[in-house]
């Protein structure tokens, strides 16, 4: 439906007349406006400096009531004399209600909106709101959810790739949950799900996904929002930023300009989606890396308790924490994060236990301890382990078990290097140009961040052997000999 409109025209408007329907809403301009940069249309629409503007003097550059700002609370206040609205959102249950979640009751109203644009229903549905003529303005989004097959190939190796294929699936149960919710709605079920008539499949859910997912900002006082206007601004980081959202005393969205920022007639005044955001996460979200970038500044690699770990059942069951590490760059150097690989670095012979214990009503539940105290969260534990005397053979075990991993993804980006620089592209293939060197540049960016964090850790653990703790442990297990408790581990 979303791209049937957009091509049919009812469901698209040319940015030209943005101010005319900004006007009617309560949303200001003040020395900047919307539209295309020249040489850069592919772009989309973004904002624009319609005059000379200086740091410090000047007041908001756009400034948007909180009745326009697509949050929570608009979805509240639109499903109080919306009846249509309000019967999806409730067959929804937790998922679309509203207070519970910001996602799913917002992305239900961009389709709903939607929907009420269509002209096709000889019958109407729901309660037009201004947001149904915002979303005539919004270019259609080229994230990686609507890459083809052969473009998300090229992303083997990298860490987009599982994250692209769990978001695919996420956005499956997502649509399959709306559609089997709303089935037992009359209307929904001849307007939307018919077999020959219905008009919503599951493009529309990535359509309506994408607008959201590439265009929310966080505002304090509000949460995730899309805010119109606000959110055409394009990013740009660090000294490249030159302006800032913020609310208001009102609680209206405004967007400033940073002090000592001086932007020209015709220039780009751009915003910050985050300055650390990692190559991975802008092309999974946003559509696109930054061309300054040089580095991926971060990623996340998965792991997993090897299957010969005689508590790997109890810890999975315990671990409330993401299975993986996060690798991020720290200065000139590499550095990384987790709770769970704790997990992995420690066992019963170094003090952790499991026990079933009964709870004060009744139930039974799985309880870890370290050297005989109870840890509540797992999240503790590594405070534990820090005060152990032996806190350098676990940090050693911890940084064997992440170089390993780092090795592991580097192995499976060079196996896939070739085919996917050889891969053609462009004109009579299904592989678009911008898909392929996004791609290629992820690719070279994360492999760039894995090279440096497998050498940073072949030195912390060159150090973390000459310490004593080490060396009496490794002699120990020495000693012992193989077979025994103590066999002789590998931090090679």
């Amino acid at each position: 439906m979303i791209r049937r409109g957009r091509k049919e025209g009812w469901l698209k408007l040319p940015t030209s007349a943005l101010p005319a329907w900004s006007a009617m809403n309560n949303i200001t301009y003040n020395g900047v406006k919307i539209g295309h940069l020249p040489g850069y249309e592919d772009r989309g629409s973004t904002v624009i400096a319609a005059r000379y503007l200086n740091g410090g003097e000047e007041a908001p550059l756009i400034h948007v009531s909180r009745d326009m700002v697509l949050s929570l609370e608009l979805v509240h206040d639109h499903a109080k004399s919306d009846q249509d609205f309000r019967e999806v959102i409730a067959a929804l249950g937790e998922f679309g209600r509203v207070g519970e979640t910001s996602r799913g009751a917002i992305l239900t109203f961009i389709l709903m909106q939607a929907f009420t644009a269509c002209p096709m229903p000889s019958k109407k549905r729901g309660v037009t709101h201004p947001f149904s003529e915002y979303i005539k303005f919004l270019p259609e989004e080229l994230l990686p959810t609507f890459w083809s097959e052969s473009e998300r190939a090229l992303l083997i190796g990298t860490t987009l790739r599982p994250a692209l294929e769990a978001k695919m699936k996420s956005l499956y149960r997502e649509f399959d949950l709306l559609r089997a919710s709303t089935k037992q709605i009359s209307w929904c079920r001849d307007l939307w799900w018919d077999e020959i008539e219905g008009l919503i499949d599951y493009d529309d859910w990535k359509q309506c996904d994408a607008m959201y997912r590439s265009r929310a900002l966080e505002f304090p006082g509000i949460g995730d929002s899309m805010v119109a206007g606000i959110d055409m601004a394009n990013h740009a980081s660090g000294e490249m930023t030159g302006a800032l959202y913020e609310t208001d005393s009102n609680g209206d969205a405004i967007l400033l300009l940073l002090d000592q920022k001086h932007i020209g007639p015709g220039d780009e005044v751009t915003i910050t989606y985050g300055d650390k955001k990692g190559a991975c996460e802008m092309l999974f979200s946003y559509g696109f890396i930054e061309d300054s970038m040089t580095s991926a500044r971060e990623m996340f690699l998965d792991l997993e308790i090897p299957d010969d770990d005689p508590l790997k059942r109890a810890k999975n069951a315990i671990a409330t924490t993401a299975p993986g590490f996060r690798l991020y760059e720290d200065h000139n150097a590499t550095s990384w994060e987790s709770d769970y690989v704790w997990l992995i670095c420690v066992n019963e012979e170094d003090g952790l236990r499991f026990q079933i214990v009964q709870s004060i009503d009744g139930d039974q539940e799985l309880q870890i301890s370290w050297q005989g105290k109870e840890i509540d969260d797992i999240q503790l534990l590594r405070p534990q382990l820090l005060e152990d005397a032996r806190w350098d053979i676990f940090q050693l075990r911890a940084v064997t078990v992440i170089q390993s991993r780092v090795e592991s993804q580097l192995l499976s980006l060079s196996e896939t290097d070739d085919k996917a620089i050889s891969t053609t592209y462009g004109e009579n293939t299904s592989i678009r140009p911008k898909a392929y060197s996004d791609a290629l540049k992820l690719r070279s960016l994360e492999r760039k961040l894995l090279e440096q964090a497998y050498e940073n850790f072949e030195q912390q653990k060159s150090q973390l052997l000459q310490s004593d703790t080490v060396h009496q442990y490794l002699a120990s297990a020495a000693r012992e000999g193989p077979g025994d408790e103590g066999d002789e581990e590998d931090f090679s």
